[in-house]
């Protein structure tokens, strides 16, 4: 494996219907299409991101290209955003106008699990392995499609700061609960009216935001700018609101029926999930792959330390990548 290389690489853009809602995928590397089963090209492995939420693949950008870099561009990195978190090209909408009803609830969490896998299923070979690298309510997602649908031929999954259990307990989530739950519509009339401002005024206003970090990746205050969408926000507190309500007690079963194919990667000072969560899920699964951070990466790591991520994890997967 070769260091992060700066050099700037392949990089395809889509906006697609997936379960009927608005996604943005972003592909890193030459493959554009991974479903046709008869091409003798086709990749051996793929490297897929599932995101946090917000769910906007454009924060995951440095990222997927610090990583295919980092795998001596031998392996397609994509990242899918979550449905509905995007804010869609002119003259799509955030829903498919069709009369067919592909996935009820498909903003919610459950519809978001059948979101990633029918994105597979449509999109990519059931010949090509998987490396599921998961952040956040990702990390949920990610071992419940595991659960749902065993016939993926997951290579690994890498969990990084993994909210799987007690969200509304974490630190974050008692403070959240209740905003997310009970006055998230409050929040949309100031988001309607901001997006109206000048799209050079939005940007300015994220870097106030965002004023304390020393550095901040440039494709994250671009991507920011989405979410004075009014849809793409209702969108993110609705499935963040399931997230306090659902995500409750660790589904130690999958964990320990997959736990060779997994790495988690918990934070020192992670107000989602603080360390002693960490401390529970290692006692409980001692021969597990369950790493701490001593880097002082904070939970929205795509922020600030996208390539520094990316370089730990290909150094993590080199022996699986050798036996490939």
């Amino acid at each position: 494996m070769r260091s992060v290389s700066e050099e700037p690489v392949p990089l395809h853009e889509e906006f697609i219907y997936c379960c009927g809602a608005a996604t943005h995928v972003l592909k890193c590397g030459p493959w554009k299409d991974l479903s046709k089963d008869e091409s003798k090209n086709l990749p051996r492995l793929l490297f897929m991101i599932i995101p946090g939420n917000p769910g906007l693949a454009g924060y995951y950008r440095t990222f997927i290209q610090a990583l295919y870099c980092g795998l001596n561009q031998q392996y397609p990195v994509w990242v899918v955003s979550h449905a509905g978190h995007c804010k869609p090209p002119s003259g799509m909408e955030m829903i498919e106008d069709t009369d067919i009803k592909e996935l009820e609830d498909v903003f919610g969490l459950n519809g978001q699990v059948e979101h990633k896998l029918n994105f597979l299923k449509k999109n990519v070979s059931k010949d090509i392995k998987l490396v599921l690298i998961a952040h956040s309510i990702g990390c949920y997602i990610t071992l419940e499609m595991m659960k749902r649908a065993s016939e993926l031929q997951v290579l690994r999954s890498v969990l990084l700061f993994p909210t799987i259990e007690r969200m509304a307990q974490s630190p974050q989530g008692k403070l959240m609960t209740p905003l997310l739950c009970k006055l998230r519509y409050v929040l949309y009339m100031p988001v309607y009216l901001l997006s109206f401002l000048p799209e050079g005024v939005k940007a300015s206003l994220v870097r106030f935001a965002l004023r304390g970090m020393k550095t901040c990746d440039e494709s994250s205050i671009t991507t920011s700018v989405n979410l004075f969408s009014v849809d793409c926000i209702a969108n993110i507190l609705y499935m963040a609101s399931q997230e306090m309500l659902k995500v409750v007690e660790r589904d130690s079963t999958t964990i320990k029926q997959n736990l060779k194919k997994l790495i988690f990667y918990y934070g020192t000072g992670d107000s989602w999930c603080p360390q002693h969560y960490y401390d529970e899920i290692k006692m409980d699964f001692p021969d597990g792959d369950i790493r701490l951070c001593e880097k002082g990466l904070r939970h929205a790591f795509v922020l600030d330390a996208s390539k520094e991520m990316a370089a730990m994890i290909t150094d993590w997967l080199q022996d699986d990548l050798t036996k490939l």
